[in-house]
C-alpha cells in the first residue's frame, strides 16, 4: 500500500488541531497582526436607531446635504434586467462596479484597501516549521509507492476480489479469541453431525469428510493468497526492516566488544590502583574505630563514676553540680552509650536521685529563708551566704521549681508575727508594772502608757526597715539570678542559630564536590561516617557495609565523647545541638523566667503589705478600749508623723504604696478630729454663754499669733516661758494695720482656728475632714453670737439688763475681724487639697456670705434703735419759739451718745456710712412731721424757726469727730412741688 503526499481528512474541521488525524494545521501566532475585510453595513438615515457601528452614519448619505446629488443607493435597475442587457453582445462575469457601460471590461480595477499584499515572507515561519516532515514524507514516498504510480482500476479491482474471497472464509477464523482447545469452537470448524456414529466408514461420510477438507484447505489458500497480496505490497518496507534488524545486531556486537574491552581495563585499574589504597583506607578506619571504642570505654569509666560523685557533691550542697552531672549523664546514657546491658538500671537510679535532689533543695531553701529572716537585727549583712542561696535558685530554676517564692513568702509572714514578738517581749521585759507570765499578750501593750507604747510602735517600725531592706536584697538576688539564667538563655538561642547557618554552608560546598566527580571514590566524613561506591565486588560492598554499620554508632560521637571525657567532672552543659536541645528542655522557658522576675518583685511588695498589716494589729490592739480616740492634739500628731514617717521608708524601700497601715490610721484620725471638733465646739459654747460682750484686752501673744498669721506662718508659735515684761496687753488687736476691738471669745476661737490649720499641717491625710469641722465651728459661732446679741439670748443667759448699742458694735467689729481670716484659712487648706476636692471650698463661700449678713443686720438694728428714737421725739415737735427746740435738743444729745459708744469700736468708714443712714431717716421723720404740721419752705415765720432748728441739728452733728464732712442733706426735709 502507497501513501498519499497529501493526507486527506476525514473529519471535520474541529478535529484538524491534533496530529492523530492526519492534518497538518498551520499554528497561528498570538502576537502577529490578523486581517480581516471589515464588513460594511448599509447606512441608517434614522438617526434614533443607529446600526451600532461608528461609522455607519458617516459612510451613508446624508439627507440634507446629499439630497439632490445621485447616489448608488438611488438605483432602480435589479439583477435579472442587468443580466439580459440585449445592447451587451457577450456576457461578463462581474457586475458590481462603481459605473456600469459597455466598456466597462477595459477599466482598470484598483487594487482592495481591505485585503493584504500577501508575499513568500509570510510562508516563511509554516514553510520551517514543515521542512522536517516534509523530508520525512519524501523519504516515506520512497520507500512506499504513491497511489499515482499504481494502476488505480488494477488496484481497487484486487482489493475488491481479495475482499471478496475473504469474505468466503467463516467470521470465526477471524475472532482473536479463536482457541481449538474451546469445545464450542471445535464443534463449530468442525460439525461431527455430518458424520455417522458407527464406527464404520460408509460412502457418505467419506465425502463428507473430503468435502470438509477440500473446504479448509480452501479457506487455507485465500488466506495465504491474501498474506502474499499484502507481502507483495510491502515488500520494500519488510526488505528495509530486515537490512535496519542486521545493521543494529552488527552495532550490538561492536557495543559488546567494547564493554568487554572497558570491563577488562576497569578491573585492571581495580587490581592494580584501588584495592591498595582501599586497604589502606579501611586500616585506617579500623584504627579510628579502635580509638573510637577506648574512648567509648573511658567514658563509660566515668559514667559508672557518677553515682560516688553525685553523693560527693550532696554532702557539700553543691546542687547546681549535682544536677549538671545527672544530667549529663543522662544524656550520655541516650545517646551514646543506649543498649549498654550494664548501664540499663542507671537511668532510672538518676531519676530518683533528681527527685531526691528536688526535695533537698526544697527543704534546704526553706531553711535558708528562716535562717535569713530570723537572724538577729544586730547584724550588719544584708545577704546571707549569697553563694549558697544564688546555687539553690539556679537549682530550683533548673528542675522548674517556681513556686519556691511561695516558701519564702509564707516564712516572711511567720518571721514578721515574730518580730512585732519579740519587740513587745523586750518593751514588756523593761517595764517593771507590767507581769508578762499573767497578762496577756495583747492586754501587755494595753497596759503600757502613751509613750511606752509610742516607743514600741517606733522600735517595731525601725525593725521592719531593716527586714524590709533584708528582704529587698535577698529578692535582689534572686532576681539577678533569675534575669542572668534568662539572658543566658537569649544568647543560646542566638549562638545555635549561627552554627546552623555555617553547617548549612559546609553541606553545600561537600555537595558540589561530590557532584562535580573529582574523585572516584566519595569519602565524605560527616561526624567519622565512611561511605564507598567505588568497589564492584559483591563480597567487599557487603563487607564495607558491615563494618559501616559495626561503626556508626562509635564513630558518629567521636567529638562528643572526647568533649565529655574532658569536661565530664567538671560538670559543664554538653557541645553540640543536642546539648542545646537538652537545655531548652530543662530550663523554663523565657516566658516563665519572666513571670518569675515579675513575681520577685511583687514579693517584695507583699513583704510591703505584710508589715503594714502587722502595725495595723499593734495599733488596733491600742485602740480597742479607745485610748488612742483619748489622745491630745500633739500626741496624735506624733503618732501621724510617726506612721507617715513609716510609710514613706516603706515606699522608698519598696516601691509600693501600701494603705493598710493609712487606712488605719485615718479611721483613728476621723475618730480623733470627731473628739477634737467636739472638744473645741463645746468650748466655744461655753464661752459664748459666759461672754458679756465688752471690749476685752488683747493679750501680747494673741497679737503674736496674728502677725505671725500676718507673715504667712499658719500655725500655733511655741510655749514660752518667760514674756517681756514691758509689754503690756492691749485694748485693740492690730491686723494689717486695723484696730480691731474684740471680746475674749474671739481671742479663743482666732486660737481654735489655728488649731485646726496646725491639725491639717501634721495630719494632711484629714484635711477635707478638718476643714468640715472648721466650717461647722464657724457657723456655730456665727449662730450662736446672733442669738446672744441679735436675739437677745445673753440677757438671759449672762442676765444683762439689755442690749446696749455698744455691745452690737462690739458683735459687729468681732464678726468683721473672723471674715477677714476666711480667706487666708481659705487659701491654706487650698494648698493641701487635691484639684477634684476644690469644690469642698465652697462653704468658705457661703460662711462669708452669712458672716456678711450677720454684719448687715446688726448695722440695720443701730439705724433702727436710732429710727424708732426719731419717731417718737419728733411726732411731738413743735414749731415755736424758743429755739432751738426741746426736741431737737433731744435728738442731738441722743446721737451724740450713739457716736460715743460706737466710734471708737467702729472704722471712721463704716461709722460714716452709720450716721448717713441714720440722718436719712432723720431726714424722713422730719420731713413728715413738718408735712403734718403744714409747714413749708416759704420763707415765711414758721419756715425761718425750722431753719434755726435744723442749723443746731447740723452744727451738733458735724461737731462729732470724724464727722465734720458728712453731708447731710438737710433741703430733703421739705415736701418738694409737685
Amino acid at each position: 500500500m502507497s501513501s498519499n503526499p497529501i493526507p486527506q481528512s476525514s473529519g471535520g474541521g474541529g478535529r484538524g488541531a491534533g496530529p492523530s488525524d492526519g492534518l497538518f494545521r498551520k499554528p497561528r501566532d498570538p502576537s502577529a497582526p490578523r486581517h480581516y475585510r471589515t464588513p460594511r453595513s448599509l447606512p441608517d438615515v434614522c438617526p434614533k436607531e443607529p446600526t451600532g457601528e461608528g461609522r455607519g452614519l458617516c459612510d451613508g448619505p446624508s439627507v440634507v446635504a446629499d439630497q439632490h446629488r445621485w447616489t448608488v443607493y438611488n438605483s432602480k435597475v435589479n439583477l435579472p434586467a442587468a443580466l439580459n442587457d440585449p445592447r451587451l453582445t457577450k456576457r461578463e462575469s462581474d457586475f458590481f462596479t462603481k459605473t456600469w457601460g459597455l466598456d466597462f471590461t477595459e477599466t482598470d480595477v484598483m487594487p482592495s484597501f481591505y485585503l493584504p499584499n500577501i508575499t513568500r515572507e509570510h510562508f516563511s515561519s509554516y514553510l520551517q516549521e514543515t521542512a522536517q516532515r516534509e523530508k520525512i514524507h519524501e523519504r516515506c514516498k520512497n520507500v512506499c509507492p504513491s497511489k499515482d504510480d499504481l494502476a488505480v482500476p488494477t488496484i481497487t479491482n484486487n482489493h475488491d476480489k481479495a475482499r471478496a474471497e475473504l469474505d468466503q472464509v467463516p467470521k470465526i477464523f477471524m475472532k482473536p479469541e479463536f482457541v481449538l482447545n474451546d469445545p464450542a469452537t471445535f464443534n463449530a470448524v468442525l460439525p461431527w453431525s455430518h458424520f455417522s456414529v458407527a464406527g464404520g466408514k460408509n460412502s457418505r461420510d467419506v465425502a463428507s469428510s473430503r468435502l470438509l477438507q477440500e473446504k479448509l484447505s480452501h479457506y487455507l489458500d485465500v488466506v495465504e493468497v491474501s498474506i502474499a497480496r499484502q507481502i507483495s505490497l510491502r515488500s520494500e518496507a519488510f526488505f528495509h526492516a530486515m537490512s535496519s534488524q542486521h545493521e543494529l545486531q552488527d552495532r550490538l556486537r561492536e557495543t559488546a566488544d567494547s564493554v568487554a574491552k572497558l570491563r577488562a581495563r576497569t578491573s585492571a585499574i581495580d587490581r592494580v590502583m584501588c584495592r591498595g589504597p582501599l586497604r589502606a583506607l579501611r586500616d585506617a578506619l579500623t584504627r579510628n574505630n579502635c580509638a573510637k571504642l577506648h574512648n567509648k570505654l573511658k567514658l563509660m569509666a566515668a559514667v559508672h563514676q557518677t553515682q560516688p560523685t553525685v553523693q560527693l557533691l550532696l554532702s557539700t550542697s553543691e546542687f547546681v553540680g549535682a544536677l549538671e552531672l545527672i544530667a549529663t549523664t543522662k544524656e550520655v546514657l541516650q545517646q551514646e552509650l543506649q543498649g549498654i546491658h550494664s548501664f540499663r538500671h542507671l537511668g532510672s537510679q538518676l531519676c530518683e536521685m533528681e527527685r531526691l535532689i528536688d526535695k533537698m533543695m526544697v527543704a534546704d531553701f526553706s531553711t535558708y529563708a528562716q535562717s535569713d529572716l530570723n537572724r538577729p537585727f544586730e547584724e550588719d549583712i544584708q545577704v546571707m551566704e549569697k553563694d549558697r542561696l544564688q546555687s539553690l535558685v539556679f537549682g530550683l530554676l533548673r528542675q522548674r521549681k517556681l513556686d519556691f517564692l511561695d516558701i519564702y513568702s509564707d516564712e516572711m509572714i511567720r518571721a514578721a508575727k515574730n518580730v512585732v514578738r519579740q519587740c513587745v517581749e523586750k518593751s514588756v521585759s523593761q517595764i517593771s508594772e507590767i507581769d508578762a507570765d499573767t497578762v496577756k499578750f495583747h492586754e501587755q501593750m494595753r497596759l503600757m502608757t502613751f509613750h511606752q507604747w509610742f516607743d514600741l510602735l517606733l522600735d517595731i517600725f525601725e525593725h521592719f526597715i531593716l527586714f524590709l531592706k533584708r528582704i529587698k536584697a535577698t529578692l535582689s538576688v534572686i532576681r539577678n539570678v533569675v534575669l542572668e539564667v534568662l539572658d543566658s538563655s537569649q544568647r543560646s538561642r542566638i549562638a545555635d542559630v549561627t552554627p546552623a547557618t555555617n553547617h548549612s554552608h559546609e553541606d553545600e560546598e561537600d555537595s558540589g564536590v561530590h557532584h562535580s566527580g573529582e574523585a572516584e571514590l566519595a569519602y565524605l566524613t560527616h561526624e567519622g561516617l565512611f561511605i564507598s561506591d567505588a568497589l564492584n565486588e559483591a563480597q567487599a560492598r557487603a563487607q564495607t557495609r558491615t563494618e559501616t554499620c559495626g561503626s556508626d554508632s562509635a564513630s558518629a560521637t567521636t567529638e562528643s565523647s572526647s568533649s565529655r571525657e574532658h569536661n565530664y567532672n567538671t560538670t559543664s552543659s554538653p557541645p553540640g545541638g543536642g546539648a542545646a536541645a537538652l537545655s531548652e528542655d530543662v530550663m523554663p522557658s523565657d516566658l516563665e523566667l519572666g513571670r518569675v522576675a515579675n513575681n520577685v518583685q511583687e514579693l517584695l511588695h507583699t513583704a510591703s503589705d505584710v508589715c503594714h498589716d502587722r502595725c495595723v494589729k499593734v495599733l488596733m490592739t491600742r485602740a480597742k478600749d479607745g485610748s488612742l480616740e483619748r489622745l491630745s492634739s500633739a500626741e496624735f500628731v506624733c503618732l501621724s508623723q510617726a506612721v507617715e514617717s513609716f510609710v514613706q521608708d516603706t515606699e522608698e524601700e519598696c516601691v509600693r504604696r501600701s494603705m493598710s497601715l493609712r487606712g488605719a490610721l485615718q479611721s483613728q484620725a476621723n475618730r480623733f478630729v470627731q473628739r477634737f471638733h467636739e472638744e473645741r465646739k463645746t468650748k466655744l459654747s461655753l464661752l459664748l454663754d459666759n461672754e458679756r460682750w465688752k471690749q476685752a484686752e488683747v493679750p501680747v501673744e494673741f497679737q503674736d499669733l496674728v502677725d505671725s498669721i500676718a507673715d504667712g506662718r499658719i500655725s500655733l508659735p511655741e510655749r514660752k516661758h518667760t514674756v517681756c515684761e514691758d509689754r503690756k496687753p492691749s485694748e485693740f488687736l492690730c491686723v494689717d494695720g486695723q484696730k480691731y476691738a474684740v471680746v475674749g471669745t474671739v481671742l479663743l476661737l482666732i486660737r481654735m482656728i489655728l488649731e485646726y490649720c496646725q491639725c491639717v499641717n501634721d495630719i494632711p491625710s484629714i484635711t477635707t475632714d478638718i476643714l468640715t469641722r472648721l466650717t461647722d465651728l464657724l457657723k456655730h459661732f456665727n449662730s450662736r453670737s446672733c442669738q446672744l446679741v441679735l436675739g437677745a439670748g445673753a440677757l438671759q443667759v449672762v442676765g444683762l439688763k439689755t442690749i446696749t448699742t455698744r455691745n452690737l458694735a462690739l458683735a459687729s467689729r468681732c464678726l468683721q475681724l473672723v471674715v477677714s481670716y476666711i480667706p487666708v484659712i481659705r487659701a491654706h487648706f487650698e494648698t493641701r487639697l487635691q484639684p477634684k476636692q476644690y469644690s469642698i471650698l465652697r462653704h468658705f463661700d457661703h460662711i462669708t456670705k452669712d458672716y456678711n449678713d450677720h454684719i448687715a443686720e446688726i448695722s440695720a438694728k443701730l439705724v433702727a434703735i436710732m429710727d424708732s428714737m426719731f419717731e417718737k421725739a419728733l411726732s411731738k415737735y413743735e414749731v415755736k419759739a424758743p429755739m432751738p427746740s426741746a426736741c431737737l435738743r433731744n435728738v442731738c444729745k441722743q446721737m451724740a451718745k450713739m457716736h460715743e459708744a460706737i466710734y471708737e469700736l467702729l472704722p471712721e468708714e463704716q461709722t460714716q456710712m452709720l450716721f448717713l443712714r441714720i440722718n436719712a431717716r432723720f431726714n424722713l421723720h422730719l420731713r413728715r412731721q413738718l408735712a403734718r404740721l403744714g409747714v413749708i419752705n416759704d420763707g415765711g415765720p414758721q419756715n425761718g424757726l425750722v431753719m434755726v432748728d435744723v442749723a443746731f441739728y447740723s452744727e451738733n452733728v458735724q461737731a462729732l469727730r470724724s464727722l465734720e464732712c458728712l453731708d447731710l442733706n438737710m433741703p430733703e426735709i421739705w415736701e418738694q412741688k409737685r
